[in-house]
């Protein structure tokens, strides 16, 4: 029977960490994923044998390991998962409750045979089938739920509600799994108390169908989500071209305008060439051009949406006297999207300009350098900095130290860069604060 149950939970351990490797998103390359998952096998398996065979009647040996066994899957599982969030906490959760179903089989299919073999056979296929049916029919929509991290925050001051619940959402498999252990692991198991196993399979049976309200309800959240975060961008789109064609109008008018007054500045040259007032006539052509200049649409990049961001910017930047130097090169059509870019270049020109606008007139600098073609991405912005600034252990980017209300921002340029596959980084050193994000295009060939 401790052979029985050393196999049994060995064979559960396998099946929760393929769930593990296959339903997230990794950070290191697959050896090194597949790696870290093995390593964490071997810890849980070789704990196994504290409560199974060397302690066997300790309740708190029982309790220990499998505390210690939890928190090794749960930060494996967070480890190697690129996006540490709490929908990959919740998916950690999860493995653990969808290998009870087969945990629990072996146990009930030699509670009625008394068959090691054919017990072990029928927890292996029923582990391996509930695998294959959630690779099959969830793990695209999985995966593309916990890329989607539709947290855009431009233009936004708090998260919609339906972005805020996975916290709760975590405690679904929680409660599960304690019942579970409860009634079929602790303090009684199934083999001394086997009037439990209709109950746990009842339970099974309500896990499941819990699992597909939960997914359906995610599903249909991650639309609404997304739906809300496109919205208040394609409202911020627009109230940028309402400004530019507002400036587009003051430049048309100030045109017709120059056009009325050339005949008179043309009268006031011929009349002063006659007179031999040359320096007057260069005052005159000066201001001519000065107003021209003023009549001028900035064009900043080739790319429309970017130039328009790019003169709200520079707009916002010279009502607070703030010096701001752009560089920016930017394709007319760019391998990324449009509006998730401009709402990153956004993001962090504001909380540029947040940081300096309060600062003496000659520290009042942004330097950003922005470029985007068919080959690579690269934005880069710095400024002085008289404050602290508090990284996130996760994130690697500035905290928001204006109240819990704020904050999206940096989580928006968090998840752009991951679906982008790109790099981000910053420091603040002497004084001066950075912050770059680059990522590499695959090159297209014909």
């Amino acid at each position: 029977m401790e052979d029985f149950k050393n196999i049994s939970y060995m064979m559960s351990h396998v099946f929760l960490f393929l769930f593990i490797y296959l339903f997230n998103i990794h950070r290191y390359s697959r050896l090194v994923t597949a790696g870290i998952c093995f390593f964490s096998f071997l810890i849980i398996t070789i704990a196994d044998s504290l409560k199974l065979n060397f302690f066997p009647d300790s309740n708190l040996c029982y309790v220990i390991v499998t505390i210690f066994q939890i928190i090794v899957t749960q930060s494996s599982n967070i480890f190697i998962s690129e996006n540490r969030t709490s929908k990959v906490l919740f998916m950690g959760l999860s493995s653990s409750n969808y290998v009870i179903a087969g945990a629990i089989s072996a146990t009930t299919l030699y509670y009625y045979t008394k068959d090691t073999l054919l017990s072990l056979a029928g927890s292996f296929l029923i582990h391996f089938v509930i695998l294959l049916i959630l690779y099959i029919k969830i793990r695209k929509i999985w995966l593309t739920q916990v890329t989607n991290s539709a947290s855009y925050g431009y233009g936004a001051k708090t998260k919609p509600h339906f972005t805020q619940n996975w916290w709760e959402l975590c405690l679904i498999p929680v409660f599960f799994y304690c019942t579970f252990t409860f009634i079929a692991y602790f303090p009684y198991t199934l083999d001394e108390n086997p009037k439990n196993i209709p109950g746990i399979l009842f339970l099974i049976i309500t896990m499941f169908v819990s699992y597909i309200v939960v997914l359906r309800y995610v599903e249909s959240e991650g639309k609404k989500s997304d739906i809300y975060w496109k919205n208040i961008l394609f409202e911020s789109h627009i109230k940028n071209l309402e400004d530019q064609y507002e400036l587009i109008k003051q430049s048309e008018k100030n045109l017709k305008i120059l056009r009325h007054d050339m005949r008179h500045y043309c009268g006031m040259i011929d009349a002063l060439l006659k007179q031999g007032e040359y320096e007057e006539i260069h005052n005159i052509t000066a201001h001519i051009h000065c107003v021209t200049d003023a009549s001028r649409v900035q064009k900043y990049c080739s790319n429309m949406l970017v130039n328009t961001i790019l003169s709200k910017i520079m707009k916002k930047a010279a009502s607070l006297s703030i010096d701001m130097h752009l560089d920016a090169r930017v394709s007319k059509k760019i391998p990324v999207n449009d509006y998730e870019f401009t709402a990153v270049i956004a993001n962090l020109a504001e909380n540029a300009l947040f940081n300096v606008k309060d600062y003496e007139k000659e520290q009042r600098i942004v330097d950003i350098k922005i470029q985007c073609d068919e080959q690579h991405l690269l934005i880069h912005l710095q400024n002085p900095c008289k404050k602290p600034v508090i990284i996130d252990a996760v994130t690697g980017l500035p905290k928001s130290q204006r109240g819990p209300k704020h904050g999206l921002g940096m989580q928006s340029i968090s998840a752009f860069s991951n679906n982008i596959k790109g790099t981000i980084g910053c420091r603040c050193e002497e004084g001066i604060f950075s912050i770059t994000m680059f990522a590499k295009f695959p090159s297209v060939k014909n």
